[in-house]
């Protein structure tokens, strides 16, 4: 086969991935520079949670709201008591997030976006250094992950007004096959429209263009570009199903020996597997903008 003949044949998006994945792993200043930028927000973020959830506590302590005579031996009765439970909390939940929503939106935006102007700068040197532009991209993104979390929310939602709360005969295999089909539907939902968002800020570093003219220049890359950014955010969500299932593998396989174990090395072992999902979904946030970045090599580097 001539090079001109391997040239005219088309490049599946998924085709260089292990190549990409391979060059991400012998480089893992990347991996710990996403790592890095995402716990630089989660940690500070969970611990306000953690001090806020203790003041609502010592407003309405568990004790006042039913949580001791949860039955245990029937799990869909609890979830009809957990719904009286969580009824005392709302309100009080619902204010600590509204006083903590705005601020932690700005936070994430910004953390984010110097974060990701720093992988971009190292993944690709030649790139300009612009870390505010990058951080303004990082709010459309925050936007429409909220806004698909919503609907998952809600959907969640509906599924148990109309299969579990007030019925004496939860309808489980009712539930079951609906909480399954919209989480897998919401979570491919996500991977099919988040790739303009995504690539936006490559585009604006790549061809020197504004924020906003890179936003909708990412909707007009063409059929066979969209075709492998949207191939390779699939992939990407299988492997993000892949890592929660091994790390659930991993999590439950020491319950069987739990007598022998003891409760505290049960707790080591939950949260070695929740660091190693963490880190290795960093891990393939990196390879993800990587691929991304070849195929603009290969598909518009050639005209700028």
């Amino acid at each position: 086969m001539t090079e001109n003949s391997a040239k005219r044949q088309p490049i599946r998006g998924t085709q260089t991935l292990v190549d990409q994945m391979g060059w991400v792993f012998n480089r893992p200043l990347l991996s710990l520079i996403e790592v890095a930028w995402r716990w630089t927000f989660w940690i500070p973020f969970l611990l306000v949670c953690v001090r806020h959830w203790r003041q609502i506590l010592a407003v309405v302590p568990l004790e006042s709201t039913g949580w001791n005579s949860l039955d245990t031996q029937n799990p869909w009765v609890a979830v009809v008591q957990l719904g009286g439970v969580w009824e005392h909390y709302q309100p009080h939940v619902a204010a600590a997030v509204m006083t903590l929503l705005p601020a932690a939106a700005i936070a994430w935006v910004v953390i984010s976006g110097i974060g990701r102007s720093l992988l971009f700068k190292r993944m690709e040197p030649s790139l300009r250094w612009r870390p505010v532009a990058v951080t303004v991209l990082q709010a459309p993104l925050l936007l429409l992950l909220g806004l698909t979390f919503w609907g998952w929310l809600s959907s969640m939602q509906w599924v148990a007004a109309t299969h579990v709360v007030g019925m004496a005969d939860p309808d489980l295999v009712g539930f079951s096959m609906w909480a399954i089909y919209l989480s897998l539907g919401f979570f491919s939902l996500w991977a099919l429209i988040s790739w303009p968002v995504m690539i936006a800020p490559l585009l604006m570093l790549l061809e020197e263009r504004s924020p906003l003219a890179a936003l909708v220049e990412s909707f007009r890359l063409g059929k066979v570009f969209i075709s492998k950014l949207m191939e390779v955010n699939l992939v990407m969500g299988i492997a993000k199903l892949a890592l929660m299932v091994l790390a659930m593998v991993l999590s439950a396989a020491p319950l069987p020996f739990s007598d022998q174990m003891g409760s505290q090395t049960l707790h080591v072992v939950w949260t070695g597997a929740i660091i190693f999902y963490l880190v290795s979904n960093d891990y393939f946030q990196v390879v993800r903008l990587k691929s991304f970045l070849e195929f603009w090599k290969t598909l518009r580097g050639q005209r700028n």
